[in-house]
């Protein structure tokens, strides 16, 4: 049974009547301005939004699944979405894709009915945001952020192993000076990447470098310039870069040829995800092949299960795997 905020408790809060915040919230002109702004605050605080989807399915499901993300450019959004869309429609469920850096729009559509259960990208919802949807027993899943409650489960890659593992592979064939490519600073998968990548180091005895840590957003053309500026700027050079995603390490490697140096006879790259664009673009990138299809999967059939049979919610690791090709070799130093 929900425990959806009423706008009976928006009244109490406010010290209003019920009719005073319907009509404050309607924006009808017959409310004073310091009692409207009251209420809307009022609101705010217990995170209340009118069921959008009107009181006739107030005690039926929608059969639509939520999910939200900031931005979807780039291959692995598109295998992401269609492995949701697709796995979702097995269980009977569509699947509704709020995509906004606007928070409220987000959360309106979460808390206001129109979906029975979310797949949430990236962490813009704070912990306050979090409780609201606990408190209203909304089921959710998240991807790229590591959360395990009772309505709550989430599906992420084993960055952390990965990007050690990478590292290690580097270190093994010579390489001592690697830069790394970060992603988002707070996003899951760049902070574990970054932190395998410094425990590596580290194990082999080698000082993190704040010079050889460079940030390209997971995108190709931020990237690409952080690099080109980094290459004509740097004189300690490295001989290696081991870029956060695929995006990055593509436009690393453009960088590269662009400043006169080749991949990998002067510099190795290695990426991350092992995204289809790959098959297409030379050298074949060394990279940590991430089941991007499979996170959707899980992702939706464990949504389904916390919707449909009340399952606790579970964090699940899915494993990576390093495929080596040509941009990466043996240094001698």
């Amino acid at each position: 049974m929900t425990n959806r905020i009423t706008i009976r408790e928006v009244a109490k809060e406010a010290n209003v009547s019920i009719a005073t915040v319907s009509k404050a919230l309607n924006g009808v002109n017959v409310v004073r301005p310091a009692t409207k702004e009251r209420v809307l605050a009022a609101a705010q605080r217990l995170h209340y939004v009118p069921n959008l989807m009107g009181k006739q399915l107030k005690n039926t499901k929608t059969k639509m699944l939520g999910f939200y993300t900031t931005s979807i450019k780039g291959p692995y959004f598109s295998v992401l979405v269609e492995a949701i869309a697709r796995e979702a429609e097995t269980h009977g469920y569509a699947v509704n894709v709020f995509l906004s850096t606007d928070k409220r729009v987000v959360l309106n559509r979460i808390l206001g009915g129109m979906v029975d259960g979310i797949i949430g990208f990236e962490d813009f919802l704070t912990e306050q945001d979090l409780a609201a949807m606990e408190r209203e027993q909304i089921k959710a899943v998240f991807i790229d952020r590591n959360i395990q409650e009772k309505n709550f489960g989430s599906v992420v890659f084993d960055s952390f192993e990965k990007g050690k593992a990478a590292t290690k592979y580097l270190l093994s064939l010579g390489h001592k000076k690697i830069v790394f490519i970060s992603g988002i600073a707070g996003v899951y998968d760049s902070d574990e990447r970054l932190r395998g990548y410094c425990e590596a180091l580290k194990e082999a005895g080698i000082s993190w470098r704040s010079d050889y840590q460079l940030q390209g957003f997971f995108e190709e053309e931020r990237t690409r310039a952080s690099v080109q500026q980094f290459l004509l700027e740097q004189k300690d050079l490295p001989t290696a870069f081991l870029a956060g995603n695929d995006l990055s390490a593509i436009g690393t490697v453009k960088a590269i040829h662009e400043t006169k140096w080749r991949v990998p006879d002067d510099f190795s790259v290695i990426g991350f995800d092992g995204i289809d664009l790959l098959n297409y673009f030379t050298p074949r990138l060394t990279t940590v092949k991430n089941p991007i299809q499979q996170q959707g999967i899980t992702a939706v059939k464990h949504l389904v299960e916390l919707i449909e049979e009340n399952a606790f919610g579970i964090s699940y690791v899915l494993p990576g795997e390093l495929s080596i090709n040509q941009s990466t070799k043996q240094v001698n130093e």
